[in-house]
């Protein structure tokens, strides 16, 4: 994994080609691990729990563009459920 946490690969692929990468996410969110890799570069993620869903299109003449971003928040990140309350009357 890159020092900063950051994963990004682009290239021009045909619709059969990316109809399998996103059968691969599919099965990576249903398995809770999903990696990506690309000439040496590796990031794991563990998806789970709640997640903010995105979906956005654009389209201008011949051009077309669609957007889909999924975040979640690690729980390891997520500080513990401890700590004390004090009530009174």
């Amino acid at each position: 994994m890159s020092q900063d946490g950051k994963f990004e690969f682009e290239s021009v692929q045909d619709c059969l080609t990316i109809q399998k990468y996103l059968e691969a996410l599919q099965e990576g969110f249903l398995q809770g691990r999903i990696v990506l890799n690309s000439d040496g570069s590796e990031i794991c993620l563990n998806p789970g729990g709640f997640m903010k869903f995105e979906v956005s299109v654009k389209k201008k003449g011949a051009e077309n563009k669609l957007v889909i971003k999924v975040s979640w928040k690690d729980k390891r990140d997520e500080p513990p459920a401890t700590g004390e309350i004090s009530i009174t009357s």
